[in-house]
């Protein structure tokens, strides 16, 4: 068997002190993240980041850093995330636009808000990006290559 990551973009948006998180179903229940997703095939990891934030949240995002890259794996052993996390600009909203499904709601939250909600966050990634944003860890997009 090849173990093989699954590898996930993300994005940490602030407005006003806040940052947009999204509520979606899953398999426990109504979890929080991060408008996030999997990369898909023909994209850069920015632009996969900026896809998944219009599909989940209704919003144009124009990643600036990444913010860093994160490696989980699930508790039950079974799957192990590779997460590139993305800061940046937030263009437009479209809130006519549906939703991905699964999506119930995009939401704004303060970090204490964020903090006192960990029971039902998606991963412990949506907290430790917002902390590391909150830190000031900003990296080029040039650090990330890809070749044609």
């Amino acid at each position: 068997m090849i173990w093989k990551p699954n590898v996930t973009v993300a994005a940490v948006l602030e407005q006003d002190g806040k940052f947009l998180l999204v509520e979606e179903q899953t398999s426990q229940g109504l979890r929080f993240n991060q408008p996030a997703g999997h990369w898909e095939p023909g994209e850069t990891l920015a632009a996969g980041a900026a896809r998944e934030v219009l599909e989940e949240s209704a919003y144009d995002f124009a990643p600036e850093h990444l913010i860093g890259i994160y490696r989980w794996p699930t508790p039950d052993g079974g799957t192990t995330y590779l997460r590139f996390a993305f800061c940046g600009k937030i263009l437009a909203h479209h809130p006519e636009r549906t939703l991905d499904e699964g999506i119930v709601r995009a939401v704004w939250m303060t970090v204490d808000e964020i903090r006192a909600t960990q029971a039902r966050h998606r991963s412990p990634l949506i907290l430790r990006c917002v902390e590391d944003y909150l830190a000031g860890k900003r990296y080029p997009l040039e650090l990330i290559t890809h070749y044609e």
